[in-house]
């Protein structure tokens, strides 16, 4: 296989992101296949022949069943809204693609593991959209957990906090839709990326108890008014298999934040602490350190630091979003030509459905909701 022909579904913010990487991948990588922009698929016949030329694909069609039905296409991925998700991924991989696919995977937990059995099932590379784990101060603080350098682990938390919704006049979208999205708003839409923070930093989720609230019950639609069917913000508190304790909160009206994502990993020896709006640089605390001179030092991205390396020579240079989605391609196509997992794969983000559907549930019922129960539920 000298070459894996790529198709993207959608041309949107994502799918525009997939052709960046898709551009980029084969330079910054010593790849041993090309990744080939074969087809781009949107609503409209028209505008994909128009995508198809603005960003290097070879051809556009304005039906996505035909780029799953293309020879010369390997690999899929799927940047469409989430309630179009199941359906295409289910198809590509029945037809025999690698597909990687933008989260939520799912609007439930079970409609995720419909998608992971799916893949379970054709023996296909998958892999899901959560791309701030690539980032190389992330890697950097997993090195850092995992080899010990702050004790054991003894508390975590994280917010995803934004305002591109805050104005109240923005008008009414697919978003706010249960039946497009399911009833997680920013929940499922922007949380999940800290649920799969905490994952990959501490491990699973066993129990969590939430809340949320929809602050803006109705937005501006065409003439009149619809109604807000899903949460703006949302905070919970959840235990670790491990037992470790934690807490994550989301929003999309928090005025102020443009990319609030924040974790903090605190040890009985030391803390790492992010923030993705200073995203190549990550806060660590030493109590090693002899007194008077303790205190976070911030350590700047460089390489050595997980793919960093890869794009830049010197420390400190900084590092991008598109970047990620680099990273993220290059493992996705390393899995395909090395038949290996991927991560974090469909299975992987059906634990983040469930931990989704766990805090709906105890908005639900009150108290305390097993993580492991809806995730087994899901499953069945």
């Amino acid at each position: 296989m000298a070459d894996i022909g790529f198709g993207v579904i959608g041309a949107g913010y994502m799918g525009k992101a997939y052709a960046i990487a898709l551009s980029q991948v084969s330079t910054v990588y010593e790849m041993p296949h090309r990744a080939v922009k074969r087809v781009i698929a949107t609503s409209d016949a028209a505008g994909a022949r128009g995508r198809a030329r603005d960003f290097g694909f070879e051809r556009g069609t304005g039906d996505w069943r035909d780029l799953l039905a293309a020879d010369d296409v390997q690999a899929v991925a799927i940047a469409s809204p989430t309630f179009l998700h199941a359906d295409m991924a289910v198809a590509a991989l029945q037809a025999g693609k690698h597909v990687i696919c933008e989260k939520p995977l799912g609007r439930t937990a079970r409609e995720a593991a419909q998608m992971a059995k799916a893949a379970q099932a054709s023996g296909r590379v998958t892999m899901t959209g959560f791309n701030y784990v690539k980032n190389p101060a992330t890697q950097l603080a997993h090195q850092i957990i995992a080899g010990g350098d702050i004790g054991e682990v003894i508390h975590f938390s994280a917010t995803h906090v934004e305002d591109y919704l805050m104005d109240p006049a923005l008008p009414h979208d697919w978003r706010q839709v249960a039946a497009h999205v399911g009833r997680a708003g920013a929940l499922g839409d922007i949380a999940s990326h800290a649920i799969n923070l905490a994952h990959f930093l501490v491990g699973p989720v066993a129990e969590v108890v939430g809340m949320r609230q929809t602050v803006h019950a109705q937005r501006p639609a065409g003439d009149g008014m619809a109604a807000v069917e899903n949460d703006d913000q949302a905070q919970f508190l959840m235990r670790f298999a491990s037992g470790v304790p934690g807490s994550i909160a989301a929003s999309r009206i928090h005025a102020g934040r443009k990319m609030g994502l924040t974790y903090e990993v605190v040890g009985t020896r030391g803390t790492v602490r992010f923030d993705q709006e200073r995203m190549a640089e990550l806060q660590f605390y030493d109590a090693a350190d002899r007194k008077g001179r303790q205190g976070f030092r911030t350590i700047l991205a460089a390489p050595g630091h997980g793919d960093y390396g890869r794009f830049c020579i010197g420390a400190g240079h900084g590092f991008g979003y598109n970047d990620m989605i680099v990273v993220e391609m290059a493992e996705f196509i390393r899995a395909i030509t090395e038949e290996t997992p991927a991560w974090p794969d469909f299975a992987a983000a059906v634990h983040t459905a469930a931990v989704v559907d766990a805090v709906l549930a105890s908005c639900d019922q009150g108290g305390w909701i097993d993580v492991k129960a809806i995730e087994s539920e899901a499953w069945a």
